[in-house]
């Protein structure tokens, strides 16, 4: 009894040490997936602008998703058909995330890409963020000062970045307000997936479901359109949004949102204008400024501020 009584102090002071540092490192991997979407996801913004004049937009995401839908059938196929009864229950909730998060959401990127400027494309999806709080926070979801302060300033910076004078609004734009929209709902929605669902069954599910509903756009896009030229300079683009930018980024959102919240993973989604501001830079040679440098460093203190906060 007395050597139980010795031990037990300690015990449970390292059970409370063991309890305290257990959050941490969910939430760091959650953070650490967020940012590898949000950097993986600003290629395809690039990508794109790039194919704007050579790939009909509903064809780009069309084929996007038969490369993703591929590459994840050897993970998820298998776990999608042990899981079909769950599916099925759950059939209503599937079918919207799949519209939002595939077939609507990368089409409209597609289509902005055609007139707006990637940097453009970048800054006006950083507002999903807001959207996504704004449910969260609708929801019951108490968002806490540090997080929202990070959320306002870094809103402020893509706010400053749009207006400021290397940024011009096009028809474009607005395909990018609606894919913007179709995100944060997208990644609210998420919150709510049915317990026991599988990430990579619903993954695959998501993206042959998506592709489907993709089947007539794409017929008639070939029909009024015309097909276009499978050549390395459509393919290889092609590829890394299919298996990077699909495949890769989703299931990394996904798991993030499922860590650490889509408010917290907005705030680092924030990262976005900066990352697609300077890869168009470096591969399409559009120009930014010491405004827009500016204006990016306060974006990224308050993804920094917001991303980090716990209340």
């Amino acid at each position: 009894m007395a050597t139980a009584a010795h031990r037990n102090p300690t015990e449970s002071v390292a059970s409370r040490e063991a309890t305290a540092t257990r959050p941490t490192a969910p939430v760091a991997l959650g953070l650490a997936l967020a940012v590898l979407a949000t950097l993986v996801w600003s290629g395809s913004f690039v990508t794109s602008r790039a194919l704007g004049d050579s790939v009909p937009p509903v064809q780009h995401a069309f084929w996007r998703w038969v490369v993703a839908l591929a590459v994840v059938a050897p993970f998820g196929a298998r776990r999608a058909w042990r899981q079909r009864a769950l599916i099925r229950r759950h059939l209503g909730f599937v079918v919207l995330a799949s519209l939002l998060g595939v077939t609507v959401y990368n089409t409209l990127v597609n289509q902005a890409g055609v007139t707006t400027p990637a940097a453009n494309m970048g800054m006006i999806m950083a507002a999903s963020p807001v959207l996504m709080a704004l449910y969260e926070r609708a929801g019951g979801v108490r968002l806490g000062a540090r997080r929202v302060a990070g959320l306002v300033i870094a809103c402020a910076g893509v706010l400053l970045l749009v207006g400021g004078d290397g940024a011009s609004f096009s028809a474009g734009d607005l395909w990018m307000i609606a894919a913007a929209c179709c995100f944060g709902s997208y990644s609210a929605l998420l919150r709510r997936r049915p317990e026991g669902l599988d990430g990579a069954g619903f993954l695959f599910t998501t993206f042959l479901v998506g592709t489907v509903l993709l089947l007539p756009p794409q017929g008639v896009s070939l029909a009024v359109q015309g097909g276009f030229a499978p050549t390395p300079d459509t393919v290889w683009p092609l590829l890394y949004v299919g298996v990077a930018s699909s495949a890769v980024a989703f299931f990394a959102w996904n798991k993030a949102i499922s860590l650490i919240g889509p408010t917290r993973a907005g705030v680092v989604y924030y990262l976005q204008p900066v990352c697609v501001a300077l890869l168009s830079w470096a591969l399409l040679a559009e120009p930014t400024g010491w405004a827009q440098t500016g204006c990016m460093a306060l974006i990224l203190g308050g993804v920094v501020l917001g991303a980090g906060a716990r209340r």
